[in-house]
């Protein structure tokens, strides 16, 4: 089973992070120790042509382990047929323990690797490179994330064995069941979509606010978290029924699948790319005092965060339309 091609891609990929990031640890290690623009000495020199190097292969790690998620959750979904008992992707999870440990890896991968490429991309900006201490210590923070992704995602591909019955997903997510699956299919739709609506409004006030009056961006990232972990429950506890058209079928993944159109593609890209942004701009704003940044990193956080609330206006486009087009009637 893991020389299936979607697999071996995923494997390759982790594996690719892993040295890349053991290499990047190592060498970031220096740069914390021994960076100093103002020393002329032929080490520090090699260490500033070696950070471009560095800098580059860690940011396509990361740039792939970003598609990697995708195609994970995309695989898990593929595989569900092979197992007895799996309608979705959550049976391929369910398949041993080590399945739902490696999809919240992936999504915590997912969230560096936006954050890191932003700093990246912000020191760039500097003259002076002034955000090269920040950036190291930043990854040699995600060095032990990627490789417990790695780890964690080879022992689930490797205990994967057919003669295994799994659970499905109308076992996972029920008011019926025990754990936070339990919590956020019980929360009423109703509820739901009013904390939903609620969160959206928050995000336009502290997003509109932060464009017009230049600051607050750390209030923005604290909505985007907000607007996440409440969108994420809606899509359990109504918008998914509304897309099944069924009111007890609570899944958040079956919607990733081609029976509905892939619709949950069209509510979790911008979502998760929505919340990274948010999330990045304010971490940024810390910055934007530095002196070679004054001028370009305050308009590279306004980009940030006008097409973060893009992405959560597409997730609530998305959302309206799922109910709109909907058969199932759960008000009135």
């Amino acid at each position: 089973m893991i020389f299936q091609t979607p697999i071996m891609a995923l494997l390759l990929v982790a594996g690719l992070a892993s040295l890349t990031a053991l290499w990047s640890g190592g060498f970031a290690v220096q740069v914390l120790r021994r960076w100093n623009l103002a020393d002329m000495s032929r080490a520090q020199l090699q260490r500033e042509r070696a950070t471009e190097l560095v800098s580059t292969l860690f940011a396509a790690v990361m740039l792939a382990e970003l598609a990697a998620l995708l195609l994970f959750v995309f695989n898990a979904d593929r595989m569900a047929s092979l197992f007895v008992g799996a309608m979705c992707a959550v049976g391929t999870l369910n398949v041993n323990g080590y399945g739902f440990p490696a999809l919240y890896l992936k999504i915590g991968v997912f969230f560096a690797a936006v954050l890191w490429l932003m700093l990246d991309r912000a020191d760039r900006m500097g003259r002076d490179y002034p955000l090269t201490r920040v950036k190291y210590g930043v990854l040699l923070a995600i060095v032990p994330l990627v490789l417990a992704d790695a780890g964690t995602e080879l022992a689930f591909f490797l205990n994967m064995h057919t003669d295994v019955i799994t659970s499905c997903c109308s076992k996972l997510f029920t008011p019926a069941n025990a754990g936070i699956a339990n919590e956020m299919a019980s929360i009423g739709p109703g509820a739901s979509l009013w904390l939903l609506g609620g969160a959206g409004v928050f995000v336009a006030a502290t997003g509109g606010f932060a464009l017009w009056r230049g600051r607050g961006f750390g209030l923005y990232a604290l909505a985007s978290v907000l607007m996440f972990a409440l969108a994420l429950t809606a899509v359990v506890s109504v918008i998914s029924p509304y897309i099944y058209e069924y009111p007890n079928h609570h899944c958040p993944f079956c919607i990733l699948k081609p029976e509905y159109n892939y619709y949950g593609y069209a509510l979790y890209i911008p979502l998760f790319f929505g919340t990274g942004l948010g999330v990045g701009a304010g971490m940024l704003s810390l910055f934007r005092n530095r002196e070679s940044l004054a001028y370009k990193l305050p308009a590279m956080i306004r980009r940030q965060i006008i097409w973060s609330m893009a992405g959560f206006a597409g997730f609530g486009l998305a959302t309206l339309y799922a109910i709109a087009s909907s058969n199932l009637i759960i008000f009135g």
